[in-house]
C-alpha cells in the first residue's frame, strides 16, 4: 500500500480558540447506554460522569461504529468502517490489524503538534505474526502514531496476562519466558477446567483456559508469572499511567486514548468498590470505572488544564450481562436495564449493542445541554482534523469519517442523516429509518445465549426509531420500497472507495 500522506492546511479558518485544546478520550468497555446514572441509572450511580455531563454536552444519539469491541476502536482510530478490513475481535496473540502506513487518529494529531499516548486496553493486535512476548513486540501503537502506550494487550479475559509498554512487558523475568497458545496447553500451570477449587468465580469451557489471579483466562500462558497482572489493580495501575502521561505532557498539547478496562468481564472490583451497589461485581466495576474517570478530571484540575482540555467519554459496544463468567450479573440485574429503552446489547444489530453514552466537555468552547444529533465514533477522525487545522485526502484516508466538528461541540444541531452499522450482519440507518440486512451466516455458537437479541434474522427488518426505539415492530413487510431502498443504500456504501 502506498504511504498516505496527510498535508497540514495553512489556510484553514476555524470558529474554535485558537490555542490546539488537549484532547483526551475516555472509552469505557462494555458499557451500556442505561448503565449512568446521567442516563437513568438508579441502581448505580456515577457522579463523576454525572459532573462531566453536567458540565458537558449529553448525547442521546450517538453510536459505536460496531457492536463488538475490536471493530469499533479500529473504526475510531482510522476513520473507517471496519468491514473494510474484515476487523473482527481477534485472539491475544493476533497481530496488529492497523497498518503501520496508515493514517489514524494519533498519526494525524501528532502532525498537527500533539504528543500522543494511549493508556488501556488495545485488542488491535500487536506484531506482525505471533508475538514473542520475551522481546521487542511490534509493530504496534508507536508505529501508527502514539508516542507512549502502556497497555492491556488483548481483554482482561485473554492470555497474555501481562501489561506492555511501548514495546516491552512489564516485569518479565528472562529466566520464566512467556509462551502463549490459543489451540493447546502450554505449560504446567493449572486450567479452570481441570481445576475449578481454585477459581474465584466459576466459569463457561470457552473461558477456562490457564487461571491467572485466580480467575481462567481463555488460551494458555506459561511463564511470565512475575510480571502477572492483578484484576483489582486495574484502576489505581491505569490510572497513575494516565495522570503521569497529563502531568508530563502539560506544557504542550497532547491526545491521550484513555481505554478503560471496565466493565468487561471478568469483573473483579477493588475491595474499596466490593459492596457499593446491590448488583454484585458488575454494578460495583461501574462504580469504580466513574471513579476512574474522576480521577482523571481532578488530574486536570489540578494541573489548571480542565479550561483547555476537550474530554470525551463513551463506549466501545452495548452491555453484556452473561458473558462467561458466574459472577450473578444476571441474577442481581433487578429493575436495573443496561441498554436503557433500547433491544439487544452487545454483539447486536439492534440498538442496544451500538446506541452509546457519549459526553463531550469542553468549557467555554461547548455549551452544556442535551444533543439529539446522530454522531458515530468513526467521525471523530474528520471532526478533529478540522478543529486542529489539518486536511484529510479523502477517501485515501478516513473514508468513513464525517466533520460533524459543530454537532460535537453543540454549535449545531445537525449529524449524520445516514450511518452504517455493524455487527454480525450489516444494517443502514437514514433519518429515522433503520434497515437490518439478513443474517448471511450462522450465529456462533457461543452467542447461543443471547441469540434472541442479537437482530440475526434470515428476513430483512426494518424499524422507525422514532416511533418504535425498541426496534418490537419489523414495518419490512409493509414498506418493501424503502426496504429496497435501505438495502441499495447499503450496498453503495460497501462498494464506496476505501
Amino acid at each position: 500500500m502506498a504511504l498516505l500522506i496527510l498535508a497540514a492546511s495553512c489556510t484553514q479558518k476555524s470558529t474554535y480558540d485558537t490555542k490546539k485544546p488537549n484532547i483526551i478520550i475516555i472509552y469505557a468497555d462494555d458499557l451500556g447506554y442505561g448503565d449512568l446514572s446521567c442516563y437513568g441509572a438508579t441502581a448505580v450511580h456515577t457522579p463523576y460522569i454525572d459532573s462531566l455531563a453536567q458540565e458537558g454536552l449529553r448525547f442521546t444519539n450517538a453510536y459505536a461504529e460496531a457492536s463488538t469491541c475490536t471493530p469499533s476502536r479500529y473504526a475510531m482510530l482510522t476513520g473507517r468502517y471496519a468491514f473494510r478490513n474484515d476487523a473482527a475481535i481477534l485472539p491475544g496473540d493476533a497481530p496488529l490489524i492497523i497498518e503501520p502506513n496508515r493514517e489514524t487518529l494519533a498519526s494525524m494529531l501528532k502532525k498537527a503538534g500533539y504528543t500522543t499516548g494511549v493508556v488501556g486496553k488495545w485488542h488491535l493486535g500487536l506484531g506482525d505474526g505471533v508475538p514473542d512476548w520475551n522481546t521487542d513486540i511490534k509493530p504496534g501503537p508507536l508505529e501508527i502514531g502514539f508516542d507512549y502506550s502502556f497497555l492491556l494487550p488483548a481483554t482482561a479475559d485473554r492470555v497474555p496476562t501481562v501489561y506492555v509498554e511501548n514495546h516491552r512487558v512489564v516485569n518479565l523475568d528472562q529466566k520464566d519466558p512467556i509462551t502463549i497458545d490459543y489451540n493447546k496447553r502450554v505449560g504446567k500451570d493449572p486450567i479452570g477446567l481441570e481445576h475449578p477449587e481454585l477459581l474465584k468465580m466459576a466459569a463457561d469451557s470457552q473461558h477456562s483456559g490457564t487461571i491467572v489471579n485466580g480467575i481462567s483466562r481463555i488460551g494458555y500462558m506459561a511463564g511470565g508469572h512475575q510480571a502477572y497482572w492483578k484484576d483489582e489493580e486495574f484502576a489505581d495501575v491505569f490510572g497513575e499511567r494516565a495522570k503521569a502521561f497529563i502531568s508530563e505532557h502539560q506544557n504542550e498539547p497532547f491526545f491521550l486514548y484513555y481505554a478503560l478496562p471496565y466493565i468487561h468481564v471478568p469483573r473483579a472490583p477493588n475491595s474499596k468498590y466490593v459492596g457499593s451497589t446491590k448488583m454484585g461485581p458488575r454494578g460495583d466495576v461501574i462504580a469504580e470505572m466513574d471513579g476512574m474517570v474522576g480521577a482523571i478530571l481532578q488530574t486536570l484540575k489540578d494541573l489548571k488544564l480542565d479550561k483547555n482540555t476537550l474530554v470525551i467519554f463513551s463506549s466501545d459496544n452495548g452491555p453484556v450481562i452473561d458473558d462467561g463468567y458466574t459472577d450473578k450479573a444476571v441474577e442481581l440485574l433487578g429493575d436495573h436495564k443496561p441498554a436503557g429503552i433500547f433491544r439487544g446489547g452487545k454483539y447486536s444489530a439492534f440498538e442496544g449493542g451500538l446506541r452509546m453514552p457519549m459526553i463531550v466537555r469542553w468549557p467555554d468552547q461547548v455549551k452544556p445541554g442535551t444533543s439529539d444529533a446522530m454522531i458515530n465514533q468513526v467521525d471523530f477522525f474528520a471532526s478533529f482534523a478540522h478543529l486542529v487545522g489539518i486536511t484529510i485526502d479523502q477517501p485515501k484516508i478516513a473514508p468513513d469519517s464525517e466533520n460533524l466538528l459543530d454537532a460535537l461541540t453543540g454549535k449545531s444541531p445537525q449529524g449524520r442523516h445516514t450511518m452504517l452499522e455493524e455487527s454480525f450482519t450489516m444494517a443502514v440507518r437514514e433519518g429515522d429509518w433503520k434497515y437490518i440486512a439478513p443474517a448471511s451466516k450462522k450465529t456462533p455458537d457461543w452467542l447461543a445465549n443471547k441469540k434472541e437479541e442479537t437482530g440475526l434474522q434470515k428476513i430483512p427488518q426494518l424499524y422507525n426509531l422514532k416511533d418504535d426505539p425498541g426496534e418490537r415492530h419489523n414495518l419490512a413487510g409493509q414498506y418493501p420500497d424503502k426496504v429496497k431502498a435501505l438495502a441499495k443504500k447499503l450496498e453503495e456504501i460497501k462498494q464506496k472507495e476505501g
